[in-house]
Protein backbone atom coordinates (compact mmCIF):
# COMPACT_ATOMS: atom_id res chain seq x y z
CA UNK A 1 0.00 0.00 0.00
CA UNK A 2 2.86 2.37 1.23
CA UNK A 3 4.64 1.65 -2.53
CA UNK A 4 1.57 2.50 -4.38
CA UNK A 5 0.83 6.07 -3.69
CA UNK A 6 4.70 6.31 -5.27
CA UNK A 7 3.05 4.69 -8.34
CA UNK A 8 0.23 6.91 -8.17
CA UNK A 9 2.58 10.33 -8.10
CA UNK A 10 4.76 8.64 -10.79
CA UNK A 11 1.93 8.15 -12.78
CA UNK A 12 0.39 11.20 -12.71
CA UNK A 13 4.06 12.84 -13.35
CA UNK A 14 4.54 11.02 -16.16
CA UNK A 15 0.81 12.40 -17.84
CA UNK A 16 1.30 15.93 -16.76
CA UNK A 17 5.18 15.90 -18.57
CA UNK A 18 3.27 14.19 -21.80
CA UNK A 19 0.56 15.75 -22.29
CA UNK A 20 1.69 18.09 -24.80
CA UNK A 21 2.66 14.83 -26.91
CA UNK A 22 0.15 14.98 -30.37
CA UNK A 23 -0.40 11.33 -29.68
CA UNK A 24 -2.48 8.92 -28.21
CA UNK A 25 0.28 6.70 -26.43
CA UNK A 26 1.07 9.05 -22.97
CA UNK A 27 -3.09 8.65 -23.01
CA UNK A 28 -2.86 5.18 -23.39
CA UNK A 29 -0.30 4.51 -20.76
CA UNK A 30 -1.90 6.42 -18.25
CA UNK A 31 -4.94 5.06 -18.42
CA UNK A 32 -3.76 0.92 -18.42
CA UNK A 33 -1.89 2.53 -15.34
CA UNK A 34 -4.58 4.27 -13.20
CA UNK A 35 -6.72 0.91 -14.08
CA UNK A 36 -4.09 -1.37 -12.98
CA UNK A 37 -3.86 1.18 -9.82
CA UNK A 38 -7.17 1.17 -9.58
CA UNK A 39 -7.43 -3.24 -9.24
CA UNK A 40 -4.85 -3.49 -7.10
CA UNK A 41 -5.90 -0.52 -4.77
CA UNK A 42 -9.28 -2.01 -4.47
CA UNK A 43 -7.92 -5.50 -3.93
CA UNK A 44 -5.26 -4.58 -1.27
CA UNK A 45 -8.05 -2.33 0.89
CA UNK A 46 -11.58 -2.75 -0.49
CA UNK A 47 -13.33 0.04 0.66
CA UNK A 48 -16.98 -1.21 2.58
CA UNK A 49 -18.24 2.26 1.06
CA UNK A 50 -17.30 4.70 -1.45
CA UNK A 51 -17.71 8.37 -1.20
CA UNK A 52 -20.55 10.15 -3.22
CA UNK A 53 -18.40 11.34 -5.89
CA UNK A 54 -18.50 8.13 -7.11
CA UNK A 55 -22.03 7.76 -7.57
CA UNK A 56 -21.85 10.50 -11.03
CA UNK A 57 -18.59 8.92 -12.48
CA UNK A 58 -20.32 5.48 -12.29
CA UNK A 59 -23.18 6.83 -14.05
CA UNK A 60 -21.19 8.51 -16.82
CA UNK A 61 -19.64 5.14 -17.30
CA UNK A 62 -22.56 3.40 -17.48
CA UNK A 63 -24.69 5.87 -19.30
CA UNK A 64 -21.81 5.91 -21.76
CA UNK A 65 -22.45 2.37 -22.56
CA UNK A 66 -26.05 2.42 -22.50
CA UNK A 67 -25.63 4.84 -25.41
CA UNK A 68 -23.84 2.76 -27.39
CA UNK A 69 -26.39 -0.37 -26.56
CA UNK A 70 -29.31 1.70 -27.21
CA UNK A 71 -27.87 3.49 -30.65
CA UNK A 72 -28.36 6.92 -28.57
CA UNK A 73 -25.06 8.48 -30.10
CA UNK A 74 -24.22 10.25 -32.79
CA UNK A 75 -20.79 8.71 -33.42
CA UNK A 76 -19.99 5.95 -31.73
CA UNK A 77 -16.32 5.76 -31.52
CA UNK A 78 -15.96 9.60 -29.76
CA UNK A 79 -18.84 7.83 -27.14
CA UNK A 80 -15.98 5.04 -26.69
CA UNK A 81 -13.46 7.53 -26.10
CA UNK A 82 -15.59 9.28 -23.79
CA UNK A 83 -16.07 6.21 -21.77
CA UNK A 84 -12.51 5.69 -21.40
CA UNK A 85 -11.95 9.05 -20.42
CA UNK A 86 -15.03 9.06 -17.29
CA UNK A 87 -13.40 5.82 -16.70
CA UNK A 88 -9.80 7.09 -15.97
CA UNK A 89 -11.44 9.88 -13.53
CA UNK A 90 -13.53 7.01 -12.01
CA UNK A 91 -10.51 5.02 -11.73
CA UNK A 92 -8.64 7.60 -10.31
CA UNK A 93 -10.64 8.74 -7.46
CA UNK A 94 -11.36 5.17 -6.39
CA UNK A 95 -7.46 4.12 -6.49
CA UNK A 96 -6.83 7.56 -4.24
CA UNK A 97 -10.01 7.22 -2.34
CA UNK A 98 -8.14 3.92 -0.90
CA UNK A 99 -5.14 5.17 -0.84
CA UNK A 100 -6.40 8.46 0.91
CA UNK A 101 -7.08 6.85 3.76
CA UNK A 102 -4.13 6.97 5.78
CA UNK A 103 -3.70 10.79 6.78
CA UNK A 104 -0.06 10.54 6.50
CA UNK A 105 -0.59 8.88 2.64
CA UNK A 106 -2.67 12.27 2.37
CA UNK A 107 -0.32 15.23 3.16
CA UNK A 108 2.58 13.16 1.32
CA UNK A 109 0.76 13.34 -1.78
CA UNK A 110 -0.57 16.82 -1.22
CA UNK A 111 3.02 18.18 -0.57
CA UNK A 112 4.21 15.90 -3.69
CA UNK A 113 1.36 17.70 -5.91
CA UNK A 114 2.49 20.81 -4.57
CA UNK A 115 6.28 20.56 -5.27
CA UNK A 116 5.56 18.84 -8.51
CA UNK A 117 4.13 21.79 -9.57
CA UNK A 118 6.35 24.19 -8.08
CA UNK A 119 9.01 22.84 -10.31
CA UNK A 120 7.15 22.59 -13.28
CA UNK A 121 5.87 26.46 -12.72
CA UNK A 122 9.39 27.70 -12.85
CA UNK A 123 10.22 25.76 -16.53
CA UNK A 124 7.19 27.01 -17.76
CA UNK A 125 7.55 30.63 -16.77
CA UNK A 126 11.01 30.26 -18.44
CA UNK A 127 9.54 28.72 -21.67
CA UNK A 128 6.88 31.26 -21.89
CA UNK A 129 9.78 33.91 -22.67
CA UNK A 130 12.58 31.86 -24.13
CA UNK A 131 11.59 28.66 -25.68
CA UNK A 132 10.33 30.02 -29.24
CA UNK A 133 7.51 27.21 -28.68
CA UNK A 134 9.64 24.37 -27.79
CA UNK A 135 8.37 21.95 -25.19
CA UNK A 136 11.53 22.09 -23.08
CA UNK A 137 13.51 24.12 -25.59
CA UNK A 138 13.58 20.80 -27.55
CA UNK A 139 10.27 19.50 -29.23
CA UNK A 140 8.69 21.75 -31.74
CA UNK A 141 5.05 22.32 -31.27
CA UNK A 142 2.43 24.38 -33.39
CA UNK A 143 1.94 27.04 -30.34
CA UNK A 144 3.48 30.51 -29.79
CA UNK A 145 3.39 30.61 -26.19
CA UNK A 146 3.33 27.45 -24.03
CA UNK A 147 3.55 26.77 -20.41
CA UNK A 148 5.87 23.52 -19.60
CA UNK A 149 4.13 20.50 -20.73
CA UNK A 150 0.62 22.14 -21.05
CA UNK A 151 0.42 23.91 -24.53
CA UNK A 152 -2.86 25.54 -23.76
CA UNK A 153 -2.71 28.38 -21.37
CA UNK A 154 -5.83 27.63 -20.10
CA UNK A 155 -5.41 24.36 -19.12
CA UNK A 156 -1.96 25.38 -17.35
CA UNK A 157 -4.20 27.73 -15.50
CA UNK A 158 -6.34 24.82 -13.85
CA UNK A 159 -3.49 22.58 -13.16
CA UNK A 160 -1.97 25.57 -11.40
CA UNK A 161 -5.52 26.16 -9.52
CA UNK A 162 -5.42 22.76 -8.35
CA UNK A 163 -2.45 23.47 -6.08
CA UNK A 164 -2.26 26.66 -5.52
CA UNK A 165 -4.39 26.55 -2.43
CA UNK A 166 -2.69 23.66 -0.96
CA UNK A 167 0.51 26.20 -1.02
CA UNK A 168 -1.31 29.38 0.06
CA UNK A 169 -2.51 26.93 2.75
CA UNK A 170 0.84 25.87 4.03
CA UNK A 171 2.27 29.84 3.94
CA UNK A 172 -0.51 30.75 6.06
CA UNK A 173 -0.02 27.80 8.69
CA UNK A 174 3.37 26.87 9.32
CA UNK A 175 5.17 29.87 10.25
CA UNK A 176 8.73 28.34 10.50
CA UNK A 177 8.35 27.79 6.78
CA UNK A 178 6.56 30.19 6.04
CA UNK A 179 8.67 32.17 3.67
CA UNK A 180 9.20 29.01 1.17
CA UNK A 181 5.41 28.17 0.97
CA UNK A 182 4.90 32.08 0.31
CA UNK A 183 7.26 31.95 -2.63
CA UNK A 184 6.16 28.72 -4.34
CA UNK A 185 2.88 30.47 -4.14
CA UNK A 186 4.52 33.52 -5.97
CA UNK A 187 6.04 31.29 -8.62
CA UNK A 188 2.79 29.69 -9.60
CA UNK A 189 0.38 32.66 -9.74
CA UNK A 190 3.29 33.72 -11.78
CA UNK A 191 3.23 31.23 -13.98
CA UNK A 192 -0.30 32.11 -14.54
CA UNK A 193 -0.18 35.77 -15.24
CA UNK A 194 2.86 34.80 -17.71
CA UNK A 195 0.39 31.88 -19.46
CA UNK A 196 -1.93 35.06 -19.93
CA UNK A 197 -5.52 32.83 -19.22
CA UNK A 198 -7.97 35.32 -18.02
CA UNK A 199 -10.26 33.17 -16.04
CA UNK A 200 -7.21 31.75 -14.60
CA UNK A 201 -5.79 35.17 -13.08
CA UNK A 202 -8.47 35.95 -12.22
CA UNK A 203 -9.99 32.45 -9.98
CA UNK A 204 -5.88 32.24 -8.71
CA UNK A 205 -6.52 35.32 -7.31
CA UNK A 206 -9.73 35.25 -6.04
CA UNK A 207 -7.88 31.81 -4.21
CA UNK A 208 -5.17 34.02 -2.59
CA UNK A 209 -7.84 36.21 -0.92
CA UNK A 210 -10.40 33.01 -0.09
CA UNK A 211 -7.48 31.44 1.33
CA UNK A 212 -6.61 34.06 3.44
CA UNK A 213 -9.79 34.72 4.67
CA UNK A 214 -10.70 31.49 5.54
CA UNK A 215 -7.69 30.31 7.51
CA UNK A 216 -8.31 33.65 9.98
CA UNK A 217 -11.86 32.51 9.90
CA UNK A 218 -11.86 28.79 10.42
CA UNK A 219 -9.07 29.50 12.78
CA UNK A 220 -6.42 27.54 11.29
CA UNK A 221 -4.15 30.37 12.02
CA UNK A 222 -4.49 33.99 14.09
CA UNK A 223 -5.31 36.88 12.57
CA UNK A 224 -1.28 38.27 13.09
CA UNK A 225 0.08 35.15 11.44
CA UNK A 226 -2.33 35.38 8.35
CA UNK A 227 -1.64 39.10 7.82
CA UNK A 228 2.42 38.67 8.45
CA UNK A 229 2.13 35.90 6.21
CA UNK A 230 -0.08 37.61 3.47
CA UNK A 231 2.29 41.14 3.89
CA UNK A 232 5.09 38.41 2.66
CA UNK A 233 3.08 36.85 0.17
CA UNK A 234 2.07 40.14 -1.55
CA UNK A 235 5.62 41.12 -1.70
CA UNK A 236 6.69 37.88 -3.12
CA UNK A 237 3.79 38.06 -5.73
CA UNK A 238 4.58 42.12 -6.76
CA UNK A 239 7.92 40.91 -7.10
CA UNK A 240 7.24 37.49 -9.05
CA UNK A 241 4.93 39.74 -11.74
CA UNK A 242 6.56 42.28 -12.10
CA UNK A 243 9.22 40.01 -13.52
CA UNK A 244 7.29 38.21 -16.01
CA UNK A 245 4.75 41.36 -16.77
CA UNK A 246 1.07 41.84 -16.69
CA UNK A 247 0.54 43.31 -20.03
CA UNK A 248 -0.50 40.43 -22.02
CA UNK A 249 -3.28 39.01 -19.34
CA UNK A 250 -3.93 42.81 -18.95
CA UNK A 251 -4.68 43.33 -22.84
CA UNK A 252 -7.23 40.13 -22.72
CA UNK A 253 -8.43 40.59 -19.76
CA UNK A 254 -9.87 44.66 -21.58
CA UNK A 255 -11.09 42.97 -24.71
CA UNK A 256 -14.10 44.71 -25.70
CA UNK A 257 -16.19 41.19 -25.62
CA UNK A 258 -14.47 38.51 -23.66
CA UNK A 259 -16.99 35.83 -24.52
CA UNK A 260 -16.58 36.61 -28.10
CA UNK A 261 -16.66 32.59 -30.03
CA UNK A 262 -17.72 31.06 -26.57
CA UNK A 263 -21.06 32.61 -26.64
CA UNK A 264 -21.85 31.53 -29.80
CA UNK A 265 -20.88 28.16 -28.44
CA UNK A 266 -23.18 28.49 -25.38
CA UNK A 267 -25.84 29.62 -27.91
CA UNK A 268 -25.48 26.07 -29.66
CA UNK A 269 -24.94 24.19 -27.16
CA UNK A 270 -28.41 25.05 -25.65
CA UNK A 271 -29.65 24.58 -29.37
CA UNK A 272 -28.47 21.06 -29.26
CA UNK A 273 -29.72 20.07 -25.70
CA UNK A 274 -33.35 21.34 -26.51
CA UNK A 275 -32.81 19.25 -29.36
CA UNK A 276 -31.64 15.74 -26.84
CA UNK A 277 -33.16 17.07 -23.70
CA UNK A 278 -33.34 13.16 -22.34
CA UNK A 279 -30.56 11.33 -24.03
CA UNK A 280 -28.41 13.92 -25.55
CA UNK A 281 -26.48 12.96 -28.77
CA UNK A 282 -23.81 10.59 -26.97
CA UNK A 283 -20.87 11.59 -24.69
CA UNK A 284 -17.95 12.70 -26.57
CA UNK A 285 -20.01 13.84 -29.86
CA UNK A 286 -20.52 17.49 -29.35
CA UNK A 287 -17.64 18.54 -31.96
CA UNK A 288 -19.02 16.02 -34.43
CA UNK A 289 -23.13 17.47 -33.65
CA UNK A 290 -22.18 21.13 -33.20
CA UNK A 291 -21.57 22.30 -36.73
CA UNK A 292 -25.27 21.38 -37.14
CA UNK A 293 -26.92 23.91 -34.45
CA UNK A 294 -23.64 26.19 -35.21
CA UNK A 295 -24.58 30.05 -35.46
CA UNK A 296 -21.32 31.04 -36.35
CA UNK A 297 -18.54 29.93 -38.53
CA UNK A 298 -15.19 30.42 -36.72
CA UNK A 299 -12.86 29.52 -39.71
CA UNK A 300 -11.64 26.26 -37.56
CA UNK A 301 -12.60 23.07 -36.53
CA UNK A 302 -14.45 23.94 -33.33
CA UNK A 303 -12.69 20.81 -30.72
CA UNK A 304 -15.06 21.77 -27.61
CA UNK A 305 -17.79 23.92 -26.40
CA UNK A 306 -15.52 25.84 -24.24
CA UNK A 307 -18.28 25.06 -21.39
CA UNK A 308 -17.84 21.44 -19.96
CA UNK A 309 -21.20 21.99 -18.03
CA UNK A 310 -23.02 22.57 -21.24
CA UNK A 311 -21.12 19.81 -22.98
CA UNK A 312 -21.79 17.37 -20.66
CA UNK A 313 -25.71 17.99 -20.89
CA UNK A 314 -25.58 18.24 -24.33
CA UNK A 315 -23.91 14.80 -24.80
CA UNK A 316 -25.78 13.49 -21.50
CA UNK A 317 -28.90 15.25 -21.65
CA UNK A 318 -30.55 17.13 -18.57
CA UNK A 319 -30.56 14.61 -16.01
CA UNK A 320 -26.77 13.37 -16.66
CA UNK A 321 -25.84 17.28 -16.85
CA UNK A 322 -27.50 17.82 -13.31
CA UNK A 323 -25.60 14.91 -11.98
CA UNK A 324 -22.66 15.92 -13.14
CA UNK A 325 -23.33 19.35 -11.80
CA UNK A 326 -24.06 17.54 -8.08
CA UNK A 327 -20.46 16.54 -8.00
CA UNK A 328 -19.31 20.18 -7.72
CA UNK A 329 -21.78 20.73 -4.79
CA UNK A 330 -20.81 18.04 -2.80
CA UNK A 331 -17.01 19.12 -3.21
CA UNK A 332 -18.39 23.08 -1.25
CA UNK A 333 -18.63 22.02 1.83
CA UNK A 334 -15.13 19.84 2.19
CA UNK A 335 -13.51 22.05 0.04
CA UNK A 336 -14.23 25.25 2.46
CA UNK A 337 -13.76 23.01 5.19
CA UNK A 338 -10.34 22.07 4.53
CA UNK A 339 -9.44 25.17 2.76
CA UNK A 340 -6.90 23.36 0.89
CA UNK A 341 -9.45 21.98 -0.88
CA UNK A 342 -11.18 24.64 -2.90
CA UNK A 343 -8.55 24.26 -5.70
CA UNK A 344 -11.20 21.74 -7.14
CA UNK A 345 -14.34 24.69 -6.75
CA UNK A 346 -11.98 27.15 -8.90
CA UNK A 347 -11.19 24.48 -11.70
CA UNK A 348 -15.31 23.37 -11.59
CA UNK A 349 -15.88 27.03 -12.36
CA UNK A 350 -13.27 27.37 -14.80
CA UNK A 351 -15.28 24.38 -16.56
CA UNK A 352 -18.00 27.04 -17.13
CA UNK A 353 -15.94 29.11 -19.61
CA UNK A 354 -13.20 26.34 -20.93
CA UNK A 355 -12.41 22.80 -20.93
CA UNK A 356 -10.34 21.35 -18.43
CA UNK A 357 -12.31 18.08 -18.37
CA UNK A 358 -11.66 17.28 -21.47
CA UNK A 359 -8.55 14.94 -21.44
CA UNK A 360 -7.95 12.30 -18.84
CA UNK A 361 -4.78 13.48 -17.25
CA UNK A 362 -5.67 16.97 -16.77
CA UNK A 363 -9.27 16.15 -15.82
CA UNK A 364 -8.15 13.47 -13.32
CA UNK A 365 -5.59 16.08 -11.83
CA UNK A 366 -8.96 17.55 -9.58
CA UNK A 367 -10.03 14.36 -8.91
CA UNK A 368 -7.46 13.75 -6.48
CA UNK A 369 -8.66 16.27 -4.52
CA UNK A 370 -11.97 15.16 -4.44
CA UNK A 371 -10.47 11.59 -3.22
CA UNK A 372 -8.32 13.64 -0.53
CA UNK A 373 -11.79 15.32 0.46
CA UNK A 374 -13.59 12.07 0.52
CA UNK A 375 -11.06 9.92 1.77
CA UNK A 376 -11.26 12.71 4.65
CA UNK A 377 -14.80 12.76 5.37
CA UNK A 378 -14.40 8.69 5.71
CA UNK A 379 -11.65 8.87 8.00
CA UNK A 380 -11.48 9.10 11.71
CA UNK A 381 -12.24 12.72 12.61
CA UNK A 382 -9.06 15.04 12.73
CA UNK A 383 -7.87 17.25 15.43
CA UNK A 384 -9.82 20.65 14.90
CA UNK A 385 -7.36 22.81 12.76
CA UNK A 386 -5.07 19.71 11.45
CA UNK A 387 -6.41 20.14 7.86
CA UNK A 388 -5.60 16.42 7.20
Amino acid sequence: MVRMHFALAALFIFAILTLWVPALWPVTVFQIGIFTLCVLALWRHFPTRLAYPAIPLVAAVGWGILQLVFHLTAYPFATITAILRFASFLATFVAAFCLFQDSAVRRWFRSAMLWFAFVVSIVATLQVFTSNGRVFWIFPTDYGNITGPIVYHNHWAAFVEVVLPITLYQAFRRESDSLLYAGMAAALYASVIASASRAGTILTTAEIVAVALLMAVRGFATGRTVAAAFLRMAILFVAFTAVVGWSRVWDRLLMPDPMQGRREFNISSLHLIAAHPLTGTGLGTWPSVYPRYAVIDVGAFANQAHNDWLQFTAEGGIPFGLLMFSLFLWCLGPAFRTVWGIGVISVFLHAAVDYPFSRPALGSWPILIVAMLAARRKSPKPAPGSGL
